[in-house]
């Protein structure tokens, strides 16, 4: 009986050794699980969460910041509802959101929380009818081109509608027209431009005659500088000659003025002395007139009243 006894009371203080090794655990767990992390919460609805485990990474500019801790289906599986666990230090904004990225290669995802400027107050309360703060669902980069690839596949269906309306029976008989056209226009222009390559290898020619000719009359020219250079030295003393026989000239023709303007001079006086002296002999024979006619008879013209021949 003391037996069983003493192994009931080591059995008990077992027992009670490891409920309070248990209940221990759980408050360090818990204390330590406060004291150094922050639960979250984020509601997705725009993103797809494939790829995103129970476990998976949480992270700030690229820094493992987290994990996810749980999630869940919501308002009829239109909502999923993700549970994070965050380290302490790592600042979480009022304006934070929550961005799913995923590995291309590996096809895990994580979530990416990013926090615009300026940064807002911190988050630390949770809204109403929330245990835990609520962290807003962003707008993943992936997301924006996939939409953009949309838009495009939606304009380039739009795109071929148009076309497929744009070439209908009569446009394509006139599109068909159209090409005969331009098939016989360019026949024609492959013409011309025969005849006009032939035109410019004439052309070509003539220049090539013309530039042989120039180079010809270069010749000449020179040689006929080279002639003529001689001639015009001669020529230009020459000229310098009679230049010189002309100032002669010019000089005698000056002395022969001066000598006959002494000349006429001359002759001036010796007419004006020959006048005087006809005068003076007019005068003469005049008296010698008037002596003769008084020794001889009157003239019967100039008898005057009275009077009568002899």
């Amino acid at each position: 009986m003391e037996s069983e006894a003493r192994y009931t009371t080591i059995g008990a203080v077992v027992v009670a050794l490891v409920i309070a090794l248990v209940a221990a655990i759980v408050w360090l767990k818990q204390v330590g699980a406060e004291r150094d992390f922050r639960y979250y919460t984020i509601y997705f609805s725009q993103q797809a969460l494939d790829g995103l485990q129970i476990g998976g990474d949480v992270d700030v500019r690229g820094i493992k910041v987290g994990r996810v801790e749980d999630y869940a289906l919501t308002d009829g599986a239109q909502r999923v509802r993700v549970t994070v666990r965050l380290d302490r230090r790592a600042p979480i904004y009022a304006n934070t959101v929550a961005v799913v990225t995923r590995n291309l290669v590996t096809g895990i995802a994580g979530i990416t929380l990013v926090t615009p400027e300026p940064p807002g107050e911190l988050l630390t309360q949770a809204p109403a009818g929330e245990p835990l703060p609520v962290i807003a669902e962003g707008r993943s980069n992936l997301d924006r081109i996939t939409g953009r690839v949309q838009q495009l596949g939606e304009m380039a269906g739009e795109a071929l509608t148009n076309f497929n309306a744009l070439l209908d029976a009569s446009n394509r008989n006139a599109l068909t027209a159209t090409i005969g056209n331009l098939r016989d226009f360019t026949a024609g222009l492959n013409a011309r431009l025969t005849a006009l390559d032939e035109t410019l290898a004439a052309m070509a020619q003539a220049a090539s005659d013309v530039r042989g000719a120039s180079q010809r009359v270069t010749a000449v020219a020179d040689e006929f500088n080279r002639d003529l250079g001689p001639t015009l030295e001669e020529a230009r003393r020459a000229l310098a000659e009679v230049g010189r026989a002309a100032a002669a000239v010019q000089a005698g023709g000056k002395r022969l003025d001066g000598a006959v303007a002494s000349i006429d001079d001359q002759l001036s006086a010796a007419l004006i002395d020959l006048r005087v002296t006809l005068d003076n002999a007019n005068r003469t024979l005049d008296r010698l007139s008037d002596v003769g006619q008084s020794f001889a008879a009157p003239n019967r013209a100039n008898l005057g009243p009275g009077e009568k021949a002899p």
